[in-house]
């Protein structure tokens, strides 16, 4: 009797699962979000997973910021994303950052 093959997530899966869990008027890092996925994603891999997703995503792209509390995209991008966080709640400091201390995910695995 043949079973169903349960195929494997592809990392862009595993990162937007992670990313939807992060609550509203929160924050996580990108590499946050990598450790959390573990099996070998950076930091960077998660930057690329989010920049592949398509427009109008249920996944909460703007909730990812670098790990020094700011936005790391540049033009519109860093304007839209500034725009949604600041809708969610989030402060941002006259740096230009977000306190992870005030704002910051305690997602599985985050610490």
């Amino acid at each position: 009797m043949n079973q169903p093959v349960k195929k494997d997530i592809t990392y862009q899966q595993a990162v937007y699962n992670i990313v939807r869990q992060i609550p509203r008027g929160t924050v996580a890092s990108y590499g946050q979000v990598a450790r959390i996925a573990g099996g070998g994603i950076s930091a960077r891999m998660v930057g690329y997973a989010l920049a592949a997703l398509p427009p109008g995503t249920n996944v909460p792209w703007q909730r990812v910021i670098n790990s020094q509390g700011k936005i790391s995209l540049p033009g519109f991008g860093r304007v839209m994303q500034e725009k949604l966080l600041r809708e969610e709640g989030i402060v941002f400091g006259p740096d230009g950052r977000i306190d992870f201390d005030e704002f910051g995910w305690v997602g599985s695995g985050s610490g």
